[in-house]
This record gives structure tokens, C-alpha cells and sequence, in this order.
């Protein structure tokens, strides 16, 4: 069963956004998450609203290399009308590869760069967060990433640097509008913040001012339409990127479509997520998994990080949770949820931050990495063994 909210008609208005040949009726883009953002969870969040959703993380060179689960991931299903690829990596020529592939075998209609990750693995040799402050090899990458494209347009999604004294992204900002990148994406946190604190909002405004012929997208602490609308309306972005807000919360798309897109007379009301709601969201993302991996024990594996996120703030009590995130078929998560009662929307407790944001840390990078913005050719010997073997994480 399709879980769609109730809507109206709307009326044709232009774009709400442009991404080169791209209109989005809505200014939103489900940000890549690995492990997360598979055809699944983007199918799933496509039933309930509208907008750009983008694959998991993919790595250039396992894409160039065909690695099994690398080919699996750049797989979309046919109702992804729109169809988008993040790519990773630290090398122009291996990048600029994996662009021509997507193109020459029409895999994608949209492709992302990825410049944010903050995850060790990556910035230790160089590559995600830490690479902007490269601004020379970042522009190579993304000039010769947008050459390989062709038509297919390109964008970047970046952090604000690597720390508050390492800052890069009205640089790269700059860098990839002069390259020919059609927008850019900031997550408005350094890679020492990680994912703790405030985003600041205010480096938004910065880059909306600084980059004037493409779009800027915003993200960071968005957990309710309401925040992307403030988001929007405060810096001045051209649209937004949601990534923790909509763990369990796949239907937040449907409430960003009735805050930020085309308007008419009659909206559609925001959802009622009652537990029943709830349940019945789950019931479907556990579904479209077992589909997607071909196999029910593995869907509902997969499903089962996504107990606390779905269900925070309801009264279900943990041994209930604690079944869920051991049931291993269909038919057993069904027998589950259906000893659940119904209870209403629990208002704040189910709102706010989700997913964990962890600390402040220093940033793991290669030995002399701040020493200079250029590469030189010790750190370019390191940084060839920067990307990871396989994607999505």
C-alpha cells in the first residue's frame, strides 16, 4: 500500500527551483546519507512528498572499478523520475571517469559532489571535508567533473571547513560557480563540529551573498517545515538539504511541499502522525527494503536502526522495540505492530534532533595537511589510497 497524504491540485506556477535543465516544484533535496538514502528510504519519502532525492555516497573509483555493490547502489527503480548520484573522491582524472560513466550509460540525470563527509576514514587522507582546503586540486576536480557531465548538471556539497580557523567553503563557493557547477550545497558546520551544536545559519547568507549565478542551498538543524522555511527566509537561500530530520520521518517531505511549494487557496493540513500513522510508515519502509534487497531476512534487518527514530517520543515500551529490531520477516513485524494500540501525535517529544549528534573532535588529516593550500607530491602519493573500497559510507 502506498502511504501518500491526502493533497489538493495545485496550480502551475515556474519552478520553485532550477538545477541547470532540473525544475523542482519544491526547493528540496534529501541529503545522501550512508545506509540510509538507498532506492528504499528515497522511494518511501517520493510517496509522501516532492523534491530532489539523492543515492547514498557513491566512491568514483569503485564505480569506475564495477564493484558489486557499487553498481547495485547507482541503481534507481522506474518511478525515480528524477534520478541522482553523489560521488566521492580525491583524484579529477578518477572522478571525471566516473561522471562519463553515468552519462555515457544514462544513469543519472543529476549528479552531486561530495566535499562534506567528516568521518575519519575520509578526511584522514584528505578526501570529503577536509579537500576544499586543496582549493586548487578542489577546483580541478570539479572543473573536469562538469566537463565530463555534459548536459547532466553538476553540483558540490561542502561543509564550512575544516575548523573555525581552516575555513573554505566562500572559496570553494566560488570555485565551483566559476567552474560551471550548476548549484552548491553547505552543510553549515565545520568538520570539527561534526554533527553537534547549532549550525550556522548565518555562513548560509555568506555564501548566497558571495555565489550570485547559481543556486545555494542550505543544511544543517532543519527538523520541521517550519525550520526550512525560516532557513529560507533568513539567508536568503534558494532552497534546502534535509538529512537527520527526516529519519523516521519520511512524511516530512510532504509537509516541506505544502511550506515551500507552488501555493494555492487549499493546502493540504500538516500530517497527523499518530501512532497508527507511524506504525503503518514503518510497515511500508520494511517492505520497500525486502524489495530492494531481494531478500525479506536482509530488509528487515536493514529496517531495524530505524525503530527508535520512527517511534521517538510514542508509548511504545522498549521490549516492544527491542522485538522490532529483532524481527527478521514481514509477517513477523506485522504480528508486532498489530498489538499496538493508537495514540496521538506526542508533539514535542517526537521533534528535534534525531540521529546522533555527537562532539566537537579534532579533525583526522594528513600530516602536514594545513601547511599549505597547495598539494604537493608526498601528500598527492598519500591521497591516492583515499578513497574507500566500496560505496555508501
Amino acid at each position: 500500500m502506498t502511504l501518500a497524504i491526502d493533497s489538493t491540485v495545485r496550480t502551475a506556477t515556474a519552478p520553485a527551483l532550477r538545477i541547470g535543465p532540473i525544475d523542482l516544484d519544491v526547493p528540496v533535496v534529501l541529503a545522501p546519507m550512508a545506509g540510509i538514502t538507498n532506492t528504499a528510504f528515497r522511494r518511501l519519502c517520493r510517496e509522501y512528498g516532492a523534491g530532489l532525492y539523492v543515492s547514498e555516497m557513491i566512491t568514483s573509483r569503485a564505480l569506475v572499478e564495477r564493484n558489486a555493490i557499487t553498481m547495485r547502489l547507482i541503481q534507481h527503480h522506474e518511478s525515480e523520475t528524477t534520478r541522482s548520484i553523489q560521488l566521492y573522491g580525491v583524484d579529477p582524472a578518477t572522478i571525471a571517469e566516473a561522471v562519463r560513466i553515468i552519462v555515457a550509460e544514462d544513469r543519472a540525470d543529476h549528479i552531486d559532489l561530495n566535499f562534506g563527509c567528516p568521518v575519519p576514514k575520509v578526511t584522514r587522507k584528505g578526501g570529503g571535508a577536509a579537500l576544499p582546503w586543496k582549493i586548487g586540486l578542489f577546483a580541478d576536480i570539479v572543473d573536469r567533473a562538469v566537463r565530463a557531465a555534459g548536459d547532466v548538471p553538476l553540483t558540490v556539497k561542502m561543509r564550512k571547513g575544516i575548523n573555525k580557523d581552516h575555513l573554505t567553503f566562500l572559496d570553494a563557493g566560488r570555485a565551483a560557480e566559476d567552474a560551471g557547477a550548476a548549484a552548491v550545497a553547505l552543510h553549515a558546520r565545520t568538520a570539527s563540529e561534526y554533527y553537534s551544536g547549532h549550525a550556522d545559519w548565518n555562513a548560509i547568507g555568506e555564501l548566497k551573498q558571495a555565489v550570485t549565478s547559481i543556486p545555494v542551498l542550505g543544511n544543517g538543524d532543519i527538523w520541521s517545515a517550519d525550520d526550512a522555511a525560516r532557513m529560507m527566509a533568513e539567508t536568503g537561500c534558494d532552497g534546502v538539504v534535509v538529512g537527520r530530520g527526516c529519519l523516521g520521518r519520511p512524511w516530512l517531505f510532504g509537509e516541506l511541499a505544502d511550506a515551500l511549494g507552488p501555493s494555492t487557496e487549499e493546502l493540504r493540513p500538516r500530517v497527523d502522525a499518530t501512532l497508527q500513522f507511524v506504525a503503518q510508515a514503518f510497515r511500508r519502509h520494511a517492505e520497500l527494503l525486502v524489495e530492494f534487497f531481494e531478500d525479506e531476512d536482509r530488509g528487515c534487518k536493514d529496517v531495524r536502526k530505524h525503530v527508535a527514530w520512527y517511534f521517538k517520543g510514542y508509548p511504545v515500551g522498549g521490549e516492544l522495540r527491542s522485538a522490532l529490531a529483532r524481527a527478521s520477516s514481514l509477517a513477523e513485524i506485522d504480528e508486532l505492530l498489530g498489538t499496538l494500540g493508537d495514540a496521538p501525535y506526542p508533539g514535542i517529544g517526537a521533534e528535534g534532533q534525531r540521529g546522533r549528534a555527537g562532539s566537537p573532535k579534532r579533525t583526522a588529516l594528513p600530516e602536514g595537511w594545513l601547511d599549505s593550500r597547495e598539494v604537493d607530491d608526498g601528500i598527492g602519493d598519500m591521497m591516492r589510497g583515499a578513497e574507500i573500497e566500496n560505496s555508501g559510507g
